[in-house]
């Protein structure tokens, strides 16, 4: 299976989005049982988020949020990047605070 990249850009300091990105992990973590292990400014994810297996690696950068992961297949693939730009780009929304961040995933 191929692997599928994506590129998240973000205007916060790289420490608040790891603070933002560890709360969409524990979402994911409470609601699918997705696992993550942090290694520095990145991260690797394994686990099923909607029915989608999801074995990927990304790291923070100054500008953007940079991975890649197990490739879907040609019908998921739209749908799986979709949802991962959604949820990503909610979290880093520098008009949000992360409380409200927090909040939003519930």
């Amino acid at each position: 299976m191929g692997m599928m990249k994506f590129d998240i850009p973000h205007s916060l300091p790289k420490e608040e989005v790891k603070k933002r990105v560890e709360q969409l992990l524990q979402y994911w973590g409470g609601k699918y049982g997705v696992k993550a292990d942090w290694t520095g400014e990145g991260a690797k994810i394994v686990g099923k988020v909607m029915g989608i297996k999801l074995d990927a690696s990304f790291v923070i950068t100054d500008k953007a949020v940079e991975g890649e992961g197990t490739d879907p297949g040609m019908l998921l693939r739209g749908q799986a990047t979709k949802y991962l730009k959604e949820k990503f780009s909610s979290v880093l929304d520098p008009g949000k605070s992360l409380d409200q961040v927090k909040s939003a995933l519930g």
